[in-house]
């Protein structure tokens, strides 16, 4: 009896600590929560078709569908994050990829994809329809961009989604476990892990790690309970060849001048402007207007013109234009078969009267508008390609509200992208200013090199300038709802205009008023102001001192070539100069 006291006094006294412990709320303090957490709340799931997305170990709010058997990802999220090249066809209400000679058509529902007439069944819908959503299967983007996937079993739906596959720290779990949303005992569970199974360790603290489990839960493990530490580095998927758009390129600098056609007469013209010019490869002609929104243009193309261009020495790359007459881009090109009429029209123009190019220098593109007009240039390049025509684009600077025109997808389907270098300033401004500072022509630029190869990129100057005038505002000017800089909101207390003038007009002003220009090095042009009448006239002059500024620019980024808005507005001189620098 005695030697079971001992035993008897440690039990009495447990049975006391226990009810200490549980009549001070110490037990529940101290204990593991057992509570397991909402997870279709952890994934933000609550359709029974949502699979939750995990990218590089981070568990994302983007969403992808599982639709008997197969998984999908919405058009709109493909097109931001894996993959900008597929075209959304209204009219035939299919998905369209644009190879250097054929479109890939794909309908809506469909388990087969179309080149021409020739279908191909894979087996399962390549892309659907789900609540005017647009989604495109997984295994079939695997043809375009490379990317692993792995759907988990059970659910809620999750699956891992990654385009990178960096080394990641592992380590093996010490006994069973369970893996907490937060790092601490009182966090609701959210799986379980067995004895030696393999975790990824994302984060390490002092008490708790963050970890992402075989079965593609992210939660929270005691350190204590993680051991042998090591390193993993996952296999990459094969690289995806990218499409190849062979392109014309030439084996000399361009130098291209732009001659404004508004009639047949004009034309007749074309040795007179060229007269006292040197050293340019390329004329386009503005030969081209679209005329209404079915395709249709009326052009002013002559043979003699051509042939005459031809004996000289030059190639004719043809302009086309969108502004001349009221037209609606978005209807324009929205539609399959007004492309497809106004790229035969087109085409076979050029043909006629033997061109050698194609100058799309269309400036009212919408932003709705921008995706469609993309896709008329990848299928005029098809066309262009066959035939043996340069196909250029004009663009402006890069600016965000322009960025619908799609300068990276240019840079793969066209053979040259211009930039119309100019315009800083312009007929609208609500300030005077350079039609083109040295530090806006290299912004042009340089943006334009971020996303276009710089053996495509060309760079356009402007022939003329702006005589700017600010006029003091009189009081009902002032009470007007124009006396307000729309910008700044600062009021402005002059009405600005312009008159756009040649090189040698702006000079012949500057001169006239007895002004002396002065040397401006912000943007590298000569600089005149005066004031006549209460009249502040102001004049950035583009001269032999500005276009060298310029072509230095160009010739230190060694780009494909330069572009001159337009014959007739320049100073002869300015030809050495550019000659000069691009050779």
């Amino acid at each position: 009896m005695q030697k079971l006291i001992p035993f008897l006094v440690v039990f009495f006294l447990i049975i006391i600590v226990l009810a200490v412990a549980l009549s001070t709320g110490l037990l529940e303090k101290y204990s593991y929560s057992t509570q397991k957490a909402d997870l279709n709340e952890y994934f933000s799931v609550y359709d029974d078709t949502d699979v939750a997305i995990i990218t590089s170990n981070v568990l994302t709010t983007d969403k992808a569908k599982l639709y008997d058997g197969t998984c999908y990802l919405d058009y709109d999220l493909v097109s931001s994050k894996l993959f900008d090249r597929f075209y959304l066809d209204p009219d035939s209400d299919s998905l369209l990829y644009t190879t250097a000679t054929d479109i890939v058509r794909i309908p809506m529902g469909s388990t087969s994809y179309y080149i021409g007439e020739t279908p191909t069944d894979v087996g399962y819908v390549l892309v659907r329809r789900e609540n005017d959503t647009i989604y495109i299967a997984l295994d079939y983007l695997k043809n375009y961009v490379a990317f692993t996937y792995h759907l988990y079993e059970g659910t809620p739906y999750h699956m891992d989604l990654d385009l990178e596959w960096p080394a990641y720290k592992t380590a093996k779990v010490k006994k069973k476990s369970n893996v907490r949303l937060l790092g601490g005992i009182k966090s609701e569970i959210l799986t379980n892990v067995a004895k030696e199974e393999t975790v990824v360790v994302l984060e390490e603290m002092e008490e708790w790690s963050k970890v992402k489990t075989d079965d593609g839960f992210i939660g929270y493990l005691e350190n204590k309970l993680l051991i042998d530490y090591g390193e993993e580095t996952p296999t990459p998927p094969a690289a995806i060849a990218e499409e190849i758009y062979p392109n014309i390129h030439k084996d000399y600098p361009i130098n291209l001048a732009w001659h404004q056609v508004t009639n047949a007469t004009a034309n007749s013209y074309l040795e007179e402007v060229l007269e006292g010019t040197s050293g340019i490869t390329t004329i386009s002609p503005t030969w081209y207007f679209l005329s209404d929104n079915a395709g249709n243009f009326t052009t002013c193309a002559d043979h003699d013109y051509v042939n005459t261009a031809h004996s000289m020495g030059l190639e004719v790359w043809a302009l086309v234009d969108d502004f001349t007459n009221s037209v609606d881009t978005f209807e324009i090109f929205s539609h399959a078969a007004t492309r497809q009429t106004l790229i035969t029209n087109l085409i076979a123009s050029a043909k006629e009267y033997n061109i050698d190019g194609l100058n799309i220098d269309f400036e009212k593109i919408t932003a709705d508008a921008g995706p469609h007009y993309v896709q008329f240039l990848r299928e005029l390049s098809i066309q262009c390609r066959a035939n043996n025509l340069v196909l250029s684009v004009d663009n402006y600077v890069p600016r965000e509200y322009t960025s619908h025109y799609n300068r990276k997808e240019q840079g793969r389907v066209a053979d040259y992208v211009i930039i119309m270098g100019y315009d800083e300033h312009y007929a609208g401004s609500e300030e005077s200013g350079s039609v083109a500072s040295i530090g806006f022509v290299k912004e042009g630029i340089e943006e334009t090199l971020k996303v276009v190869p710089k053996e495509k990129v060309i760079n356009a100057l402007p022939f003329y300038t702006r005589i700017w005038t600010e006029t003091p505002k009189t009081a009902e000017d002032s009470d007007s709802e124009n006396a307000v800089n729309e910008a700044s909101g600062e009021y402005i207390p002059y009405t600005v205009t312009s008159d756009a003038q040649s090189m040698q007009g702006a000079l012949d002003f500057v001169k006239s008023a007895g002004c002396t220009p002065t040397w401006d090095e912000t943007t590298q042009q000569n600089y005149a102001e005066f004031v006549k009448d209460g009249v502040t006239y102001k004049v950035w002059l583009e001269d032999d001192a500005s276009i060298t500024a310029k072509m230095q620019a160009i010739q230190s980024y060694q780009i494909a070539g330069v572009a001159g808005w337009k014959l007739g507005l320049q100073t002869n001189s300015v030809w050495n100069i550019i000659s000069q620098y691009l050779n």
